[in-house]
């Protein structure tokens, strides 16, 4: 099953409120992980991990890296759906 933006926008902010505490309105496509949403890389791990699971893609370690914001990470998974 392909998954929309606004979907894997709303599983993400599921999963970044589950690992962070951080509300699920906060996590928006302008947002940066480490500036904005204050995301430290072990926690991104375990996001781009759940990620995985949750869309079925897969997400290289060195790919996680490159995943700025939240509209970085919405385009990548969006893009591995296959």
């Amino acid at each position: 099953m392909a998954y929309t933006d606004d979907e894997i926008l709303a599983g993400l902010a599921e999963i970044i409120n589950e690992e962070t505490g951080l509300e699920t309105d906060a996590v928006q496509l302008d947002k940066t992980f480490t500036d904005d949403l204050d995301i430290d890389s072990l926690s991104m791990m375990t996001i781009a991990v759940t990620a995985e699971e949750k869309f079925g893609v897969k997400i290289p370690d060195e790919e996680v890296k490159n995943l700025v914001t939240v509209n970085d990470a919405v385009t990548y998974i969006k893009n591995a759906q296959s």
